[in-house]
C-alpha cells in the first residue's frame, strides 16, 4: 500500500517538477514550426515562409508566443547575454508572422499595416517581459541599444517578413549555437547576388540598403566592423567573382550603391 502511494504521489507531482523547469532555451516548438513552414529558396541563400501552413498551425504558434509572453523579467534578468539575445530574435521572428497572419492572405507587403496609422513596427500588439511591447522595442531599443549586445549581425537575427530582408532561419537561435548561426545567416544574405553583389561593368559596390540604413552599427568595431566597406572586404570572396575585382573589394576601394530594399511579403509562391 505504501508503494503504492508513492507511485501515485509521484505521478502527481511530476507534471509539477517538468512545468518547474523553466522556460524552454532549446526552443522545441519553436523548431518544428520553422521547419514545417520556412523553405530555403538560391540554394540556402534565401528562404520563403508558408504563411498558409502557419495559419493551418496557428494554435501551436499561439502557445508558443504564450511561452515566451509567460516570461517574467526576473527571470529574463538571470539568463547569459546569449540567452537574451536568442529570446528576444526568436520572439522578434514569432511576434512578426503572427502579425501577418492577422491580415493574410489580404496583404502583399508588411507595410500594407500602414506606415504612420497600424505601423506594424510600433503597434504594440504583443506582451513581452511584462509589458505591452511592439516590435522596435525588441530591435531597437533593446537589441541595438548602446551597450545591450553590440552585435551589427542583428540585422540577420531578425527577420521583416519581406523579401529584402535576410533570410528568416530554418532553424531557432540558440545561446549554445548562437554566434555560429548568426555568421552563417551573415554569410549566406552577403552571398545572395539579388541582394548584395559586385558589379564588374562598374566596379561598384551594390548592397543591401540595410547598410546604408543601419550604416552606423558597422563603424563602432564590433565583431570586426569599422566601417561598412569592411563587409564588402570580408565577404570578396562572395561578392566578385574575378580575382582582380577581389583584390578591389579587400582593398575598400570600391565605391558603394545602396540597392532599392524589396518590401513584398515573403511568402512561398
Amino acid at each position: 500500500m505504501i508503494r503504492l502511494l508513492l507511485v501515485a504521489t509521484f505521478f502527481a507531482i511530476a507534471p509539477l517538477t517538468v512545468g518547474a523547469q523553466g522556460f524552454d532555451h532549446s526552443y522545441a516548438a519553436w523548431n518544428e514550426l520553422l521547419g514545417k513552414h520556412v523553405k530555403p529558396i538560391s540554394n540556402g541563400r534565401a528562404t520563403q515562409v508558408d504563411y498558409k501552413g502557419f495559419a493551418r498551425d496557428r494554435e501551436p504558434l499561439k502557445a508558443y508566443l504564450a511561452s515566451l509572453s509567460a516570461v517574467t523579467p526576473a527571470e529574463y534578468a538571470k539568463w547569459s547575454k546569449a540567452q537574451q539575445y536568442a529570446f528576444l530574435a526568436n520572439a522578434y521572428n514569432a511576434f512578426t508572422i503572427e502579425k501577418i497572419l492577422t491580415r493574410y492572405p489580404n496583404l502583399k507587403s508588411i507595410r500594407d499595416f500602414g506606415t504612420v496609422f497600424g505601423n506594424p513596427w510600433k503597434d504594440k500588439f504583443f506582451t513581452l517581459l511584462g509589458e505591452k511591447k511592439h516590435l522596435d522595442n525588441i530591435e531597437h531599443d533593446t537589441m541595438r541599444a548602446p551597450g545591450a549586445f553590440d552585435d551589427p549581425r542583428v540585422h540577420v537575427a531578425v527577420n521583416c517578413a519581406s523579401i529584402g530582408c535576410p533570410m528568416l532561419g530554418t532553424r531557432a537561435l540558440t545561446a549554445a549555437t548562437l554566434d555560429a548561426q548568426l555568421d552563417e545567416l551573415f554569410l549566406r544574405f552577403v552571398s545572395d547576388r539579388s541582394r548584395n553583389r559586385y558589379n564588374a561593368q562598374t566596379k561598384t559596390l551594390e548592397i543591401s540598403s540595410i547598410f546604408d540604413w543601419y550604416g552606423k552599427d558597422f563603424e563602432q568595431g564590433h565583431k570586426g566592423y569599422k566601417s561598412v566597406a569592411d563587409v564588402g572586404a570580408k565577404f570578396a570572396e562572395q561578392l566578385a567573382d574575378n580575382p582582380a575585382d577581389r583584390q578591389l573589394l579587400k582593398e575598400k576601394q570600391a565605391p558603394i550603391k545602396f540597392l532599392e530594399y524589396d518590401w513584398s511579403l515573403n511568402d512561398v509562391k
